[in-house]
């Protein structure tokens, strides 16, 4: 017997797409061509639908929406750092609530399969992605969206924070406060590619740090510290920067693992924090605030990262054509720490 996926095969459209036209939803928006091929494609594969129950339902409970998610972090980079994997809860929650379920998880790796993907309704995508790389980012019946990227907002929806506007808020913060010399410690953005490979790019954080520093005359390149995320990497860059002399007396740091090895670092050298190194980071995890002293850091809202990200495709599947590029705010969250 015929099933909409194969009917949705046939007519070069998705799963979502066939079972809106056969149930005649009038919301769709979709060319009346393709609702004609549908029809012609059923017809020709003697689709019989299933008996329909009288009770009224959402269109998120008639299709039952399958998606998958494609995981560009490692499962030792969601170890180190809760972002990631506070972004996927966000999704996870939001996808129980919308109805829809999660059918494929695939973490980019050189072993992934990523061909059952194509038979699901979208994707989200957590993390930097080369969309250059293999056939699943060019599929025009697949609906994909980015989360914590935005690698081609004219052809996809996508989700991010607005990092430039919060390191700017945290720079201005610490020169109000009287900071001249203010250092950098992060990591470079890591893009993979679907067969596993990885390469840096420069951080959002890093250019807007760089940018507002030379307006102000105040850029110095050695007082900039990049290496590898999570708390090792930030103890690591800042005993560096405390064996280079002329230690700033400030630091904006990309990301609170790496402020609490930086702060570790400060420690056993016999500098207090914020006297010796005032410190603001990214992130706002569930331990900042219990660290001593409790750690200034920009509130990134991941969970309503991954929230939107579910929203925006739901959205899709109702029928928008339009790509939507969402920015979330920000809060800057000042403790003891600067």
């Amino acid at each position: 017997m015929a099933t909409i996926k194969d009917i949705a095969k046939e007519a070069g459209v998705s799963t979502a797409a066939v079972s809106r036209i056969l149930n005649q939803d009038q919301t769709l928006s979709v060319a009346e061509d393709t609702r004609q091929r549908v029809w012609e494609v059923a017809q020709q594969l003697n689709y019989k639908p299933a008996r329909r129950k009288t009770a009224v339902k959402s269109v998120e409970q008639q299709v039952g929406f399958q998606i998958g998610l494609v995981i560009a972090p490692t499962q030792q980079e969601e170890t180190l750092d809760p972002y990631f994997l506070s972004i996927r809860q966000g999704i996870e929650r939001k996808s129980e609530q919308a109805g829809m379920k999660i059918a494929s998880v695939v973490r980019v790796h050189a072993e992934a399969n990523y061909a059952e993907l194509r038979d699901l309704d979208g994707i989200i995508v957590v993390g930097g992605i080369d969309l250059e790389d293999g056939e699943l980012f060019r599929s025009p019946q697949l609906n994909i969206v980015f989360a914590d990227s935005s690698p081609d907002e004219e052809r996809f929806d996508s989700v991010i924070s607005d990092y430039e506007k919060a390191t700017r808020k945290a720079l201005e913060h610490l020169l109000q406060a009287g900071h001249r010399h203010i250092g950098y410690i992060g990591g470079e953005s890591l893009v993979r590619k679907l067969s596993g490979e990885e390469y840096g790019r420069t951080d959002v954080r890093e250019k807007a740090y760089a940018a507002f520093m030379r307006e102000h005359g105040l850029h110095h390149s050695e007082s900039v510290f990049i290496g590898e995320w999570g708390p090792a990497g930030g103890y690591q860059l800042m005993k560096e920067a405390i064996e280079q002399g002329n230690l700033p007396s400030a630091f904006l740091i990309a990301s609170d693992p790496m402020a609490i090895g930086a702060m570790r670092a400060l420690h056993e050298a016999g500098l207090q924090v914020p006297q010796d190194a005032a410190i603001i980071s990214f992130d706002d995890i569930e331990a900042a605030a219990f660290l001593n002293p409790p750690l200034s850091t920009v509130q990134v809202h991941t969970e309503e990262m991954g929230a939107a990200a579910v929203k925006l495709l739901l959205d899709r599947l109702k029928g928008r054509e339009l790509p939507i590029k969402v920015v979330l705010p920000t809060k800057l969250i000042v403790r003891e720490s600067c």
